[in-house]
């Protein structure tokens, strides 16, 4: 297990040029200054046991935490407290996924005790920084799934909604990410090796989940069937909870996560025969659940562990609500006036039958009662557009894995396709594509089906999504259920992904317009007159600059490589996937290197191209890809006829912290997917947000990032949505463009005949078969030309400093429509009805 690697300091911004304010800084409050660190103190004694003197900096950290904490406690109960006086209408937010990187620095900035806990550290001998830096990365997601839960906890309780959310206790996250040899090497991400000080375990909370058995059915005393899920095998679901503070508030939420714990732990008579292994094996299959995030499927025991992972999930969950809500409560009736549930794509959508079973075989409630709460109690987002993505789960696994929940979705499935069958006789082909059982083959239960039929509401995440999922994914659901579709773009939290991240420009920006942008980033526009500020423009590249060094060093330290600070710091950081075409910015960059080679007295702009991002362990085709670019890094950084004007960098172990570094010093914003494929994206939105240009296709949120800042600021290039199906359609072939096109057919020769491979000729030969002998699925050929274009438009504007500076300041300026904020209000008006609870 590798210790996590801490980053080596580096230089600061200009505070001259960055804290030099019109809108000036209250002064620190000693009182404050002087409270926390007697708290401090007291930690390192009563919670650490230890003194000053034999504290080290983990101590510090652990005893900090410990301090900012009990401040969140009191504020976290009186939330709790109004929910109930109020008895307001909650929000619960299902996710299998909450990526929130370090609780610390976020919790400062939210509790406005940043600067407090500064002076604090410092007069006690450390730097808050240094501090800062000690914290683990929670192991809790991967990609932009789990970012977008976690922006939307921060959104949720800085706009003091009632909710929460609720997730499952990964105890080694998803994987950490070594590199040897070039390639992906996956070993335990074992993030809570030194606790978690920021966690409640809560043993009062605990819920049992069964598997497995069968279902007796008998007829009641009203001759009505009842069912029975009988000897089945059993584990418990604990909660664990981590306070969210909301930003300049005193409401706190909660995020509950639920770790698997076995019924028994222990099995003496097996340890006393000697049998060691199988004393254990109880428990050890048991808590296996709450092991990883998405264990690989390309096995069956594989999937079978994530629909067990998923039903865990969605069992405590609800028996966690309806325990809260009959607090109050005794009939259902009132349940959808009380509890509104969203599933975070289709990994909840167990929620839906899970949630008729207990109000029909527990509660006995009556059918069609009990699916009309259902339906307005669950709302779905979708994430989504390759079909591929959407879960299937084989009828035979859910049979032998929750039986009782196959009956119900058949049954669901047979009054569904009833009234299909009312309101399109005739029609058997659309009674096929609806059908929450697909045919044909191995019978697989489809779970967007099943999400999209239960819910009052389902939401695409950016215009273009939405409306691809209306006209072409679920055209005859939209059909069937008009007005139940819907969009609601994505957005991020302007908290964690400017104020924290980003202190310099946070500093400047607030200096010349106040820090109420903060909660309100449409205040932002404010920026567009300084966008013509000569002496604004300078100290904006200057900021810029300062996060460029740190980001520098970070890369010298990891990689042992020295970059250029004046060079284009160009990023695609994100999770490694074919349509999100990091190959396809990996061919331009071997294209800069072959027009450098040929032409080394030329004229080129510098360039460090940046790759960051996990690819799942069973692709195998995404690790490939990740040992090219390393393998064209080994190449291109040590050409001496290349020198600094082009560089390649991987990061390895992509995760919050580490885009916290890069997103504040890239100049070049990749968002290249095929367009129609990415549903949102946020990356795009928080490099905008710290003043990175887009080179993008029209595809997810990239459309309307551009509609707001302007179709001048930012670079477009590539076929549209449209385009893409058309061409599909006509049938495309990659070999015309290959032929044709004699940089693209160097560049993929060099690839596939071994020049970057020299010991292994072969070794990137399926990369180009992809791309010439199976189709090249995601048109990497087709917009080759095109984006190679455009980023030589995008050279020549990165040299007109003034230019591209102006250009950045009205990226950022123009961002407040992507606020997390915006998305969570249009959720809770237009979705949820749920309404503020203000805590004093």
């Amino acid at each position: 297990m590798p210790m996590e690697e801490k980053s080596p300091p580096a230089g600061k911004p200009d505070k001259e040029k960055t804290t030099k304010t019109k809108n000036e800084k209250p002064p620190l409050s000693r009182h404050e200054v002087e409270s926390l660190k007697r708290s401090i103190e007291k930690h390192i004694v009563y919670s650490i046991a230890k003194d000053a003197v034999g504290a080290n900096k983990y101590d510090f950290y652990n005893a900090v935490a410990y301090a900012i904490r009990d401040l969140l406690i009191e504020r976290w109960l009186k939330t709790q407290s109004a929910y109930y006086h109020m008895k307001a209408k909650r929000v619960y937010y299902l996710s299998m996924e909450f990526l929130i990187g370090r609780t610390f620095g976020n919790s400062l900035i939210n509790m406005g005790l940043y600067d407090t806990c500064h002076q604090a550290l410092h007069e006690l001998g450390y730097d808050l920084e240094e501090i800062r830096e000690v914290e683990w990365d929670a192991g809790l997601g991967n990609g932009g799934l789990g970012r977008l839960a976690a922006c939307f906890l921060d959104s949720l309780a800085t706009m003091e909604l009632p909710s929460y959310g609720y997730g499952i206790h990964y105890e080694y996250g998803i994987f950490y990410q070594r590199i040897v040899d070039g390639g992906q090497v996956e070993i335990p991400d074992n993030w809570l090796r030194y606790g978690n000080p920021w966690e409640f375990v809560r043993p009062e909370h605990i819920f049992p989940v069964k598997f497995y058995g069968s279902v007796n059915q008998r007829r009641d005393e009203e001759g009505v069937i009842r069912s029975e899920w009988v000897d089945a095998e059993e584990l418990m679901a604990v909660a664990c909870d981590t306070p969210i503070p909301g930003y300049d508030n005193n409401h706190v939420i909660n995020m509950r996560l639920w770790a698997a714990r076995a019924t028994r732990e222990f099995d003496l008579k097996y340890f006393n025969e000697g049998d060691y292994i199988r004393a254990m094996e109880s428990k050890m299959v048991s808590e296996s659940i709450s092991k990883v995030l998405y264990p690989s499927d390309h096995l069956a025991e594989g999937r079978e562990l994530r629909l067990k992972q998923q039903y865990f999930l969605v069992s405590a969950t609800l028996q966690d609500i309806i325990r809260r809500y009959e607090k109050h409560e005794k009939e259902f009736d009132n349940f959808p006036d009380k509890v509104a549930v969203q599933l975070n794509d289709t990994h909840p959508a167990l929620a839906i039958a899970e949630f008729m079973r207990v109000l029909v075989d527990k509660k006995s409630v009556d059918w069609d009662k009990a699916w009309g709460i259902t339906v307005r109690t669950f709302g779905y987002t979708n994430h989504t557009l390759l079909p591929e993505a959407l879960e299937k789960w084989s009828v035979s696994l859910f049979e032998r894995v929750l039986p009782r929940h196959l009956q119900i979705i058949y049954e669901i499935n047979h009054r569904f396709l009833q009234e299909v069958a009312r309101r399109f006789p005739g029609d058997l082909d659309r009674l096929g594509r609806m059908s929450l059982i697909e045919e044909g083959g191995e019978k697989k239960v489809r779970m967007a089906h099943l999400a999209i039929v239960g819910s009052h509401s389902v939401n695409g995440v950016s215009e273009l999504h939405s409306n691809l999922l209306k006209t072409q994914l679920f055209k005859d659901f939209d059909e069937l259920f008009p007005g139940r579709f819907n969009n609601k773009t994505n957005g991020i939290t302007p908290r964690r992904w400017l104020k924290k991240c980003n202190q310099g420009l946070a500093g400047l920006i607030t200096r010349e317009i106040g820090d109420g942008w903060a909660k309100d980033l449409y205040q932002l526009k404010r920026l567009v007159p300084l966008a013509e500020d000569k002496a604004f423009r300078a100290e904006w590249r200057a900021v810029k600059q300062a996060n460029k060094v740190r980001l520098a060093a970070y890369i010298k330290w990891k990689n042992r490589l020295e970059v250029d600070i004046d060079s284009m710091f160009d990023s695609q950081v994100k999770r490694m996937h074919e349509y999100k075409r990091q190959l396809l910015n990996l061919l331009h960059a071997v294209t800069m290197y072959n027009r450098i080679r040929k032409n080394p007295g030329g004229d080129f702009t510098p360039r460090a191209v940046i790759f960051g991002g996990k690819a799942a362990p069973a692709y195998w085709i995404a690790k490939l890809i990740i040992k090219l670019i390393n393998s064209v890094a080994d190449v291109v950084n040590n050409n001496k006829d290349v020198g600094g004007r082009l560089k390649v960098v991987f990061l390895h172990n992509y995760k919050v912290s580490l885009a916290e570094k890069i997103m504040p010093a890239t100049d070049l914003s990749e968002q290249i997917s095929t367009a129609g494929k990415e549903a949102s994206g946020t990356g795009n939105m928080k490099f905008a947000l710290n003043g990175a240009l887009t080179i993008g296709t029209l595809d997810g949120a990239n459309i309307e990032i551009m509609e707001e800042v302007g179709k001048e600021n930012i670079f477009i290039f590539g076929l549209n949505a449209v385009e893409v199906a058309d061409l599909k359609g006509r049938g495309y072939n990659p070999w015309d463009y290959y032929n044709r096109n004699a940089e693209l057919k160097e560049v993929l020769d060099m690839i596939g005949g071994g020049y970057f491979s020299p010991f292994q000729h072969d070794l990137f030969r399926p990369i180009v078969a992809s791309l010439l002998e199976h189709g090249d699925p995601y048109l990497l050929l087709a917009d080759y030309q095109a984006y190679v274009e455009c980023q030589d438009r995008v050279s020549a504007a990165f040299k007109d400093h003034e230019s591209w500076t102006r250009m950045s300041i009205l990226n950022t300026a123009n961002m407040g429509k992507f606020s997390s904020d915006n998305t969570i209000r249009e959720y809770a008006e237009k979705i949820w009805g749920v309404h503020p609870v203000h805590v004093e």
